[in-house]
């Protein structure tokens, strides 16, 4: 085997999702297997997109061929442009011209990591991060992710900036480059916006250093009003697309990704989108290589009629956004009422970052040795063994122990049963 195709065989062999993701409880059928509130899915709309999916479908023949290339039909690019025109509100109004189409986000972070960067060149990546950005940025690309510590430091304020530039500086002095900033906006595992000001700060310091700006806005239209707490005051969502660039960066360096596996809750769709305005050789770059991100016919015709539907979608988005923020008081009512300390100011996407390591020392003082990250793997064995999945912290690169992510974007029952086994692992 390769060294590219060992390095894959380790990393692949300890990735516990799939096998969660294969033994999922059901109360009727499989009530011993696994409670997920760990893998990022919202299946709080799925009857109701079912509903609508299984009234449209009729295949026309034309999506059981290579239709217009692997970057996608030019029915779904213009159905791509008219959506994204009317809930992002950019400058420029998009074109077909300005999109390619993937087989998701993940194959797009993947062709713009591979087209902005040689083998060992670097991207910025801000903490706690998606832990997936990794593989995806660096493993077959073979780019260096530059992991950003904030310490005390706000990921969201001005002085965070400093920071990224720091770590790039910090990079360049072992004779690489920094080519790319990633920025996940809204945050995952986070759940916050970005403000204005703060990604106009942060382009101006890629324009300094000549690199692009890369806007993952996957969560963009899963942002809600938080009801239960204010502090720190939650952030609207503006798209990068929505500034006007003029005196702040070049626009061949500003890209931004979207999909409709987190907003439409059709992770299996598999599509995902680079948007690029200006920036023609990426486009002619990624032309060929679009061949091996193909998205499914089938799934193209589908995204096609649904974002083409003014009508269903508004009415979905809205009520899948009511949903996120009835769920997310929820699941920090109960969070509260056993007094297990959480990030507050969430107002996008579908998490909650709960500090589990500070309520287990506290249930059992003197088990843990003092160890940070004993605490983080012993709350994890427990949790496994109560036969619930949440995302470690320590996935993400989270610079304080303790912490997990839970998914909230789930039925109510299954809530409740993730929430009590949590807290039943808690007290173990």
């Amino acid at each position: 085997m390769s060294q590219r195709a060992q390095d894959a065989i380790r990393s692949g062999s300890t990735n516990l999702m799939w096998d969660v993701m294969g033994d999922l409880w059901c109360p009727s059928t499989n009530p011993g297997g696994y409670v997920n509130v760990g893998v990022a899915e919202n299946v709080l709309m799925h009857d109701h997109l079912l509903a609508y999916i299984n009234t449209q479908l009729t295949l026309p023949a034309k999506f059981l061929t290579y239709n217009d290339g692997g970057s996608g039909s030019t029915r779904l690019k213009r159905a791509i442009a008219k959506f994204l025109n009317r809930h992002l509100n950019p400058v420029i109004p998009l074109e077909p011209s300005h999109l390619l189409v993937t087989n998701g986000v993940s194959s797009a972070i993947e062709h713009v990591s591979w087209a902005f960067t040689d083998p060992g060149e670097g991207v910025l990546l801000g903490k706690p991060f998606y832990g997936t950005f990794i593989p995806d940025i660096s493993l077959r690309p073979g780019t260096t992710v530059i992991p950003v510590n904030f310490g005390a430091c706000d990921p969201f304020c001005l002085e965070a900036v400093d920071k990224y530039e720091q770590a790039l500086l910090d990079f360049q002095q072992t004779g690489r480059r920094v080519k790319a900033l990633m920025l996940c906006h809204p945050h995952n595992p986070l759940g916050r916006c970005y403000p204005r000001g703060v990604i106009i700060k942060l382009m101006q310091l890629c324009q300094k250093y000549r690199v692009h700006l890369i806007s993952d806005e996957i969560y963009a239209l899963s942002v809600w009003e938080n009801t239960v707490d204010k502090h720190p005051e939650p952030t609207k969502f503006e798209s990068a697309l929505s500034i006007d660039l003029s005196g702040i960066i070049d626009p061949q360096l500003v890209h931004v990704l979207w999909g409709m596996s987190k907003d439409f809750g059709a992770n299996g769709f598999r599509i995902g989108v680079i948007i690029s305005q200006t920036n023609r050789d990426l486009h002619t770059a990624l032309k060929g290589t679009s061949l091996y991100s193909y998205a499914s016919g089938v799934s193209d015709y589908l995204a096609s009629i649904i974002l083409d539907d003014t009508h269903f979608t508004d009415e979905y988005l809205a009520l899948n956004c009511q949903k996120l923020s009835e769920s997310y008081a929820y699941t920090v009512e109960f969070i509260r009422r056993h007094g297990i300390e959480y990030a507050p100011g969430t107002n996008a996407a579908f998490f909650l970052w709960v500090n589990l390591g500070k309520k287990y020392r506290e249930i059992h003082p003197g088990e843990t040795n003092g160890d940070d990250h004993d605490v983080t793997d012993k709350v994890m064995q427990l949790l496994l063994q109560k036969r619930v999945f949440l995302a470690s912290g320590a996935l993400f690169g989270s610079e304080r122990s303790g912490w997990f992510r839970i998914v909230f974007s789930q039925p109510r029952e299954y809530l409740a049963e993730a929430l009590q086994r949590i807290l039943a692992a808690l007290e173990d």
